[in-house]
């Protein structure tokens, strides 16, 4: 899935901290990264991240309910 337009990185990370199953994020040279990880959360946030937005991201999750959380959180912003 697409992510677009986060603009908060700290609630972000909550939500896939709170994710039962693994979340990924792919990178544009198609490798996946644990976003579980704490320091993959760091390496790849320094790679993407700038002016305290994230304009596009691809992430999968692998359970339902991580899916749902991810979805409300990109609705809600919760």
């Amino acid at each position: 899935m697409k992510v677009q337009n986060i603009t908060n990185i700290d609630k972000f990370f909550t939500v896939i901290d709170e994710c039962a199953g693994k979340v990924e994020l792919v990178t544009g040279e198609g490798d996946r990264l644990n976003l579980k990880s704490k320091l993959s959360q760091y390496v790849s946030m320094a790679n993407i991240f700038s002016n305290g937005e994230i304009p596009e991201l691809e992430i999968i999750a692998y359970e339902k309910e991580d899916i749902d959380r991810l979805v409300k959180f990109m609705v809600d912003g919760e």
